[in-house]
């Protein structure tokens, strides 16, 4: 596969980059270099070779879940910039 301006202009236009012509260019050279270096690995004879899928073959080791009351109500309303006795008070984002 080849890159051309037509494609770096697609591809622009699908990450909603405005480029001027020399990044244009400058993304043309970038992206024959990135094909260029994945023919180089499709080069390569993997066969025999298992996938890897996790760095190491250690296992999660995960906590049960447990709800449990870590603050009181009061506390967690202590910090909020604006609060009544029982909510936290935001700016309203929705209109009706």
């Amino acid at each position: 596969m080849t890159i051309d301006k037509e494609t770096v202009e697609k591809v622009a236009h699908l990450a909603r980059l405005e480029l001027s012509e020399t990044e244009k260019e400058d993304m043309i050279q970038d992206m024959s270099k990135i094909l260029d270096f994945m023919a180089k690995l499709n080069e390569l004879d993997t066969t025999g070779v298992e996938p890897l899928v996790y760095m190491t073959e250690g296992a999660n080791i995960l906590r049960e879940d447990v709800v449990k009351q870590q603050i009181t109500h009061e506390e967690a309303l202590e910090n909020a910039p604006k609060h009544d006795e029982n909510y936290f008070l935001v700016a309203k984002v929705i209109e009706k």
